[in-house]
């Protein structure tokens, strides 16, 4: 049977997602998600650490700061618990548990991020088409895949190059080819590179850019909202501080631009950049590179669970669905919690709304095992979200009512806890990318800005706007 969402034999190199899916289950089934309490405490503390942290900014010139997130802290936080040697209570059982979990939890992430798009499907529907076409921008960052087979990548350029590596696109890699993968890999330390010097590299780039390319204010406007607040924010200072009287135009465009990249970017990268990165490795790996990487770990079966009747995923049983709501409501407690920290939100309308989120997660990862068809969950729980919070749909007002509460940054920062420990099992893989990461993802940051903005400014002039 085709693969919907690879497009034809676009894991042929991996093991199926259904192996994947598997050996997740596993992991969920190894204890009962309710003794893995060690696990999740652990994960509460971080999250509640890092939301009381919250962003701070170092300022480095007038139009040059670093913004460091409550994200990276849980992440680092999570890594380090796991790589400290003294520490017992955080090891490979709790590592190889958090990797199983991110299942569930990417799901959370997905619902979210679907809910805001058909809450903003009128704004999508009436922006103009500058706005719209430059989403195509983001297809620049494959620019960085022949780059990465010279450095030496393998499949991890897959990850690496397929879109500009940010919380969506993190849940899309780790949904399709497994956390141990080598795609994992890139897209993982695309991230944490990106998070780390993204911020201050592109509002370095941006007003580099402003200076020297006779491009409209407002295409540089669009192509700064590449999905990540950040670096949004980054990439519009330099503008904003070389034009002042169109501050609040550019603001516009930019605030617009980066709902459109968070709204719409996760699909162009499920069904246009993702496909396009398989092609392209696929045709320059043996011309440029240095042959195949390694497929999914198969260490990744956790001893003495390997015949146990939730193994598949074909297999829906009360038991599944037992573990993973028990995941779901650990998860959305910690967000909840997390949330109040962060921004004093109302403790029981956040739950209400991460309850809805987790019910349409729930309910995605139930069809994708009860339909005969390949389409993941994903794809599932995006559709689903969308169409109940469209306005006029009956549902629409009491989902936006609660989960509006629900900031993005509370659960990505309870997801990157969990990222960060699961890491840990594979530091030494992720120390081997080094430097030359570096260069990758300055490259899949460039070329994201220049291509939104080179698309924005064509297509302004082509329809008359400048």
């Amino acid at each position: 049977m085709p693969n919907f969402f690879s497009g034809g034999d676009l894991i042929s190199n991996n093991k199926p997602q259904e192996t994947f899916r598997g050996k997740t289950d596993r992991a969920i089934k190894k204890r009962p998600p309710w003794k893995e309490y060690n696990l999740h405490i652990v994960c509460f503390v971080l999250v509640a650490i890092s939301m009381a942290i919250g962003v701070k900014e170092i300022r480095i010139t007038d139009t040059i700061s670093v913004l460091l997130l409550s994200l990276i802290y849980a992440l680092i936080m999570g890594l380090a618990l796991f790589l400290a040697k003294p520490i017992k209570f955080i090891g490979k059982k709790q590592s190889k548990v958090a990797e199983g979990a991110m299942v569930l939890f990417i799901g959370v992430l997905i619902a979210k991020l679907a809910i805001s798009s058909g809450q903003s499907i009128d704004i999508i529907f009436n922006v103009g088409p500058a706005l719209i076409l430059q989403l195509l921008g983001d297809l620049g960052t494959l620019i960085a895949l022949p780059v990465a087979l010279l450095l030496g990548f393998r499949r991890e350029v897959i990850g690496m190059a397929s879109s500009i590596c940010r919380e969506p696109n993190l849940g899309v890699i780790i949904d399709k080819y497994g956390f141990k993968s080598p795609e994992t890999r890139g897209v993982l330390a695309i991230f944490v590179i990106g998070s780390i010097i993204g911020t201050p590299f592109i509002s370095f780039f941006s007003s580099i850019c402003i200076s020297l390319i006779p491009y409209h204010p407002y295409a540089f406007a669009m192509a700064s909202g590449i999905g990540s607040a950040s670096m949004n924010a980054a990439a519009l200072v330099p503008l904003v501080h070389m034009y002042p009287a169109m501050a609040t135009q550019l603001e516009a465009f930019a605030g617009c631009s980066n709902i459109l990249s968070f709204c719409l970017g996760i699909y162009m990268c499920i069904f246009i950049s993702l496909p396009l990165a398989e092609k392209l490795y696929k045709w320059l790996s043996p011309i440029i590179g240095k042959g195949e990487g390694r497929t999914i770990d198969d260490e990744y079966a956790i001893e003495g669970v390997k015949d146990d009747k939730y193994a598949t995923s074909e297999d829906l049983s009360s038991g599944k669905i037992e573990r993973w709501v028990t995941f779901l409501v650990l998860f959305s407690i910690i967000v909840t919690v997390g949330n109040f920290i962060g921004y004093h939100t109302p403790l029981l309308d956040v739950f209400i709304g991460m309850l809805i989120i987790s019910i349409i997660t729930l309910i995605g990862m139930c069809l994708e095992r009860i339909i005969p068809w390949d389409i993941p969950s994903i794809i599932y729980i995006s559709l689903l979200g969308i169409f109940l919070a469209i306005p006029g749909v009956p549902t629409s007002d009491i989902i936006i009512t609660y989960v509006s509460q629900i900031e993005l940054t509370t659960i990505c920062t309870a997801f990157l806890a969990y990222v960060g420990i699961a890491i840990g099992n594979d530091w030494e893989e992720f120390k081997k990318i080094g430097w030359k990461g570096i260069i990758i993802a300055i490259i899949v940051i460039s070329g994201t800005y220049l291509g939104s903005a080179s698309i924005a400014n064509l297509v302004l002039f082509v329809t008359g706007m400048i």
